[in-house]
Parts: structure tokens; sequence; C-alpha cells
């Protein structure tokens, strides 16, 4: 990509004015060892992603479903924040991004000390029962769901973003699924599926956040679903300049001001550097 410095100057001038909201995709999570599903590091899956209809009416769909999730989610918890995640942290406590919006399921923009992150499709972490909406944690069905399969042996080498992993049906024969113990309701990740749409309350808050932005900054997603693209097509409608970085053609390079097609590992950090420098800035270890 040439130079660090060549490409991140335009995109320093622009974040230096402060009042950037952050758009993240799954391509920030890479590095994290966590493959996009159309960048470069782009996994091929043998099945398409679960729908809710499917997980509510299908209870063989709902089973496989589970089985995947489950090892994904031994997976998921061996992710830690990368350089992309501490650098965004760094500009928003030194000042310079004032929101972050993320469509990813991980937890890292947390963990890596981002601040009010919006996570616009939920959190992996948490389950919620879809009759008594009682929430606990995934830590909490990981532990029941080891107990009744003690002899569970499926075997995952790579994680898709939303936690899910591929299994043939040899792998999940005989998996045994567990219900919410206060209702026995259905148990549900705490995130979006397929099919599903996101909270309004959700959705309003971050339009309201991009309407104040002086900046929407684009990072690692191709903007393919609309879930995100939208924030970035009301950003260009009300005169808000927006840019992209990421590896890859997206559905919103038509309205960008500026389009950066490099690794986010590189740029962020640099980014950081130059602009969050002396300002005191310190993130969890």
């Amino acid at each position: 990509m040439g130079r660090v410095e060549d490409v991140i100057d335009p995109v320093a001038r622009l974040v230096s004015g402060g009042g950037a909201v952050v758009l993240s995709g799954a391509g920030l999570s890479t590095e994290s060892g966590i493959p996009d599903y159309r960048g470069p590091s782009g996994v091929a899956r043998r099945h398409t992603p679960m729908t809710y209809q499917m997980f509510v009416g299908d209870p063989e769909a709902r089973r496989r479903y589970w089985a995947r999730s489950h090892l994904g989610w031994r997976l998921m918890t061996q992710a830690a924040p990368n350089d992309g995640h501490r650098a965004v942290a760094r500009l928003q406590q030194a000042g310079l991004v004032s929101g972050i919006i993320t469509q990813n399921v991980d937890g890292l923009h947390t963990a890596a000390g981002g601040q009010d992150v919006v996570e616009l499709h939920g959190r992996l972490d948490a389950v919620i029962c879809l009759g008594c909406g009682d929430r606990s944690t995934r830590q909490e069905l990981d532990a029941r769901l080891r107990r009744v399969n003690p002899d569970f042996a499926g075997r995952a080498a790579a994680i898709n973003p939303d936690g899910d992993v591929d299994l043939d049906d040899a792998q999940v024969a005989g998996f045994r699924t567990v219900d919410c113990v206060t209702c026995g309701g259905l148990l549900k990740p705490d995130v979006v599926f397929f099919g599903e749409t996101v909270p309004v309350g959700r959705v309003r808050r971050c339009f309201a956040m991009v309407a104040q932005a002086r900046l929407l900054l684009v990072l690692g997603s191709s903007l393919t679903v609309l879930s995100g693209r939208r924030f970035v097509t009301a950003a260009a409608r009300a005169g808000i300049p927006v840019v992209i970085v990421n590896q890859g053609a997206t559905r919103g390079d038509g309205l960008a001001l500026l389009r950066v097609d490099a690794p986010l590992g590189r740029v962020l950090p640099a980014l950081a550097d130059r602009l969050a420098a002396g300002a005191g800035v310190t993130l969890p270890g």
C-alpha cells in the first residue's frame, strides 16, 4: 500500500477536527482471528447464516445452530482486541471520536477500552429467552451445555464473524440443547439474526449519533447489508463527510469523500499515534 504516512495524511486531516463517529464492521476484527465474510480474509462456509425464522420454527435447525455455536463460542472467547480496536479507543479517549457504532457481535471494542459502544447487532456473550425475556450470560449457558453434552467431540478449525462454525451433521448428532431455567422458553444469543430487525430504539440512537457527527468514519465494512449502509446514506444526505477505510470495494464508495483501501491494522495505529500523541491516553492492558 506504499508508505503509511501517505495513506493516513488525508484521513488525519479530517479526523483531527474531532466529532468523528466510527461505524465498524467485521474487517476490523480479522487481525483478532475472526475472519470476515466478504473481505480478503473471508472464509467460504458450507452453510448459510441462521435466520430468525428458521431458528424459532425448526427444532433440528436450532439444534444444529447451538452445536456449531457452542464450539464457536469457545473460539470467540480466545479472541482479543487488536491494534485497530485499541487505536479507535485511543482516538475516542483523545476526544476525536465522539461515538462508536459496530456491526460486530464480538465485544472487542469495549474490551479495548471503547466507551458507550452501540452494538448494532447485539453481543454474542449475552443470551435472551424468547419466552419471558430473561437475560443471562453466555458463560452460564456454556456451562449448562457442557453438563448435558459431556461427550460432545465436535471440532472446528475456523470461526465465522457471528460466532458460528462449520460442522457436518455427523458431528452434531446427539447434541442436546437446553431451555430457559425460568420459564422453559427458547434461548437465543442476544444478537440480531438474518431476517430479524434491529431494535428500533437502538437504530434511533445510531441515527442521532450520526446526525450530530462532524464526520462518519467507516472501518472494515463492505456496507453490503442495509443495516449499516443506511447510516452512510443518512450522513451523505445531511452533508456529513464520509471516510471509508476498508480492504476492497464497498457499497458506500460512491458516497464517500475519501476512500482508503488499506489494512486497518496499519492505518489505525499510525493515525492514533499521530493524533492522540501527547494526550495522555492510557488503555486497559
